[in-house]
């Protein structure tokens, strides 16, 4: 076990007194928590309910209030759902069925709301691409989701085009056509919404896993409408006239399920913006006339970073949700900016649990009602520690350790399209003979009163930007470079800086030099920008331990601070340059997003 983690001194322990103000301070949104609490009982999978039948719910109810807003237009509830039954008959005449999986590739625009709406309303499955993908990333997203069709926006073609042609879907579709292909399709509600079961599969997030490529986590109907009552009607508890902004990816579940579900609870607006821009961004806030946003730690990082503007305080804004705000810039983020009440989130896209910051506290990732455990871990495998009796050893109130989630009727695990990349996240018998809990694969604080602190994350992936970064990924890259006979790869924290960045320690072949721009040119044509490592260790040799593992710990541990005589490199535009001090203080002072 670890208590040493960097921030957990800086998450303070949740008090009797702090849980009396937090539930009085509910008392001006009862009617809201009162409304939405009978939706968060569980029902059984057979249950006809769904994403598609929940949002009709709402066109019912708000059919002339603007549903989305995008470059100074908006789209009302009716006329959205219009568009999405038009795709949902285009889908069906294309052969399109329960069950059958429509990739969606498309930076943010309404078009990527309205196609998810209109693909699960058949009872198909919305495969959400990562539009940064490229090569064989791409190949094996593409490979693992099987999809029949891809709806994708013009200017990504190239994406597409990196990966060989029996890896693409049978049917592509641009958004820039579609509208003269649905036209003569019906704009009416399919029947075969109703008898979508909320039970069944609804989206496909990919996810950094601990090893290898990208993962595709399941979404359940039932997970999403649990999202859209437990974090967006009890937590978030936007009004009808709240406008929500998200610049976040709609691949990610912070715009497509959280922002999303919780402007459906409330029949409240969502402004969608192209994509973040620290500069711009509280003049869009303005622009759409945004009274809330959603956000990742970075990003309050970078905002944080901009010189002051009149802007600043020269909106609407009364909330902001997110996670990853760290709790050592959490005060001067809000007072800067004026934001009354931060909704700070736990959650993930395969997790069977969430936490949401209900009672407007400072420095908490939130609380549950459902059942955990945070316990004793092994840093190096990131399993949990067990005692003599072979159980799981819990921590106390403001320990720190590993956060397991448990499975049962209530409270499924949807998994992954891979059952073995499914039965790698369970943990059994942890607590008694026959129990499941979902091993997180983050270290929080035990803050109590069902409450937690996001600490880290351990194992082989580390977050960066606000994905996730699988190191063996990015390895995979850098061992494939001509000169290079070994790589590890790891997440390096950086002062006041959420996330941790990339790392690499290189141990070149025989009689080989370190070709900085092209190396450079090799691992940005090879990974997402995030994944890109932002620091290169030039080693001699990498040391292995007694059961062949790479020194990956060690190497942590000393960072880009205390490298000895091994020459250091750091990503500089198109190159790596040699290290110099102050390129960190750039990077903390979101000077060098990189």
């Amino acid at each position: 076990m670890v208590d040493h983690a960097p921030g957990t001194g800086l998450l303070p322990d949740i008090r009797l007194a702090d849980m009396a103000s937090g539930v009085a301070s509910l008392r001006k949104d009862i009617g809201t928590v009162l409304r939405v609490l009978p939706e968060m009982l569980p029902k059984p999978p057979t249950t006809k309910m769904s994403i598609g039948k929940r949002f009709q719910q709402s066109v019912d109810k708000y059919p002339d209030r603007d549903f989305l807003r995008f470059e100074g237009s908006s789209i009302t509830y009716r006329e959205a759902n219009a568009r999405a039954n038009r795709l949902a008959d285009f889908l069906t005449r294309e052969g399109v069925g329960k069950g059958d999986v429509v990739a969606v590739l498309s930076k943010n625009h309404p078009d990527v709301v309205i196609a998810m709406l209109g693909i699960v309303k058949i009872g198909a499955i919305c495969g959400m691409i990562n539009f940064h993908q490229r090569g064989a990333v791409l190949e094996h997203s593409l490979g693992l989701i099987d999809a029949k069709v891809v709806l994708y926006q013009e200017d990504l073609v190239e994406a597409l085009d990196s990966v060989p042609q029996s890896a693409r879907p049978a049917k592509e579709f641009t958004f820039e056509k579609l509208p003269s292909l649905v036209a003569p399709c019906s704009p009416v509600n399919p029947k075969a919404t109703e008898s979508v079961e909320v039970g069944s599969t609804a989206i496909l997030i990919f996810t950094s896993g601990t090893t290898g490529y990208p993962k595709a986590s399941k979404l359940s109907h039932y997970r999403w409408l649990v999202a859209m009552n437990g974090i967006g009607g009890l937590g978030i508890r936007l009004r009808g006239d709240d406008v929500m902004y998200t610049a976040l990816p709609f691949y990610h579940n912070n715009a497509l399920t959280i922002s999303l579900s919780s402007v459906l609870a409330s029949g409240a607006c969502l402004a969608i913006g192209k994509q973040f821009s620290a500069s711009r961004f509280f003049d869009e806030l303005i622009e759409n006339d945004a009274t809330a946003f959603s956000y990742i730690g970075e990003l309050c990082r970078y905002l944080l970073a901009q010189p002051p503007k009149p802007t600043d305080r020269a909106h609407r804004v009364r909330l902001a949700v997110g996670n990853g705000l760290r709790p050592d810039i959490w005060d001067d983020f809000t007072g800067r900016f004026g934001i009354d009440r931060i909704v700070e989130l736990y959650a993930a896209s395969e997790a069977n649990i969430g936490f949401v910051n209900v009672f407007g506290l400072s420095k908490t990732a939130g609380f549950s009602p459902l059942p955990y455990i945070v316990v004793e871990y092994d840093e190096e495998t990131g399993e949990p520690l067990r005692g003599p009796d072979g159980r799981v050893k819990k921590v106390g109130k403001g320990g720190t350790g590993l956060l397991l989630a448990q499975i049962n009727s209530r409270v499924p695990f949807d998994g992954y399209t891979d059952p073995k990349a499914t039965e790698k996240k369970i943990v059994r018998d942890a607590r008694k003979k026959g129990d499941q809990w979902f091993n997180s694969g983050d270290v929080v604080r035990d803050q109590g009163f069902n409450h937690i602190g996001f600490v880290d994350r351990i194992g082989d992936t580390f977050r960066w930007k606000g994905e996730n970064v699988a190191t063996t990924e990015v390895e995979a890259v850098l061992d494939a470079h001509d000169s290079v006979e070994e790589a590890v790869v790891f997440g390096v924290p950086v002062p006041g800086v959420d996330g941790k960045a990339g790392m690499a320690a290189v141990s070149l072949r025989d009689g080989q030099e370190f070709d900085a721009a092209g190396f450079a040119a090799h691992v940005r044509d090879g990974l997402p920008s995030y994944a890109v490592p932002l620091f290169v260790r030039l080693v001699p040799q990498l040391e292995h331990t007694s059961t062949f593992k790479n020194m990956r710990t060690e190497l942590r541990k000393q960072a880009y601070s205390e490298t000895g005589e091994d020459p250091m490199f750091v990503l500089s535009g198109d190159t790596y340059v040699e290290f110099y001090p102050e390129y960190v203080s750039e990077l903390s002072g979101a000077k060098r997003p990189a």
